[in-house]
């Protein structure tokens, strides 16, 4: 299971107009949003600008032409349990679009509780906002290891980071957590019960 992440590249407004400051390496997204500094300067280990956004920048309609992408891709859930079968292979169409075109996806109508999400999130948060030392307990050797935290994907080879942090456990067949915020582990069996029983009734009978 993942904790709270922004996978996206660098393609805010924030990061066109703002300076990539060459003297700065943070850590973390977490670091880099949280700086003072932000709006004026961006760790130049997180400063993307895809070819053609630079002029794009100096036009007036500069703010309407970076944001006018396709919405984030929304799968229905529900549908993989519908009794027709063009509307189960057409989710599942969107589903495999989707992973290709964008790498991930906002799911809506799974089942899940609100406030089983709501807690969830809180325990995520929780551990994100633990101070940089205690998360880096957490970080893992390998890509493997039960438990992992960072930031981006690979850091050791990457010019530019995605804006994202990341924790990684794994629960199944042995279960693992880190162990602060004490809370945490707690919470991620029941989270976990949960998602397993909305896959198994997803499933087609």
């Amino acid at each position: 299971m993942g904790g709270i992440s922004s996978p996206i590249p660098n393609e805010s407004a924030h990061s066109h107009a703002a300076t990539p400051d060459h003297n700065s390496k943070l850590k973390s997204i977490k670091e880099v949003a949280e700086s003072p500094n932000l709006l004026s300067n961006i760790p130049s280990n997180y400063a993307y600008f895809p070819e053609g956004a630079a002029s794009a920048v100096d036009n007036n309609d500069s703010e309407s032409h970076l944001l006018d992408h396709d919405s984030i891709p929304v799968i229905d859930f529900s549908l993989l349990q519908s009794a027709s079968l063009d509307q189960r292979s057409k989710v599942i169409g969107d589903l495999g679009d989707a992973c290709q075109r964008w790498g991930f996806f906002m799911v809506v109508n799974h089942g899940v509780p609100k406030i089983l999400m709501d807690s969830m999130l809180d325990k995520c948060n929780e551990f994100f906002n633990l101070t940089s030392e205690e998360k880096r307990k957490f970080e893992g050797k390998h890509v493997l290891d039960p438990i992992r935290c960072g930031t981006s994907f690979n850091t050791a080879v990457e010019e530019v980071n995605f804006w994202r942090d990341y924790l990684k456990v794994m629960v199944h067949p042995q279960f693992h957590s880190p162990s602060k915020p004490p809370r945490f582990r707690y919470q991620v069996p029941t989270t976990d019960a949960n998602l397993i029983t909305f896959h198994v009734n997803a499933r087609p009978h």
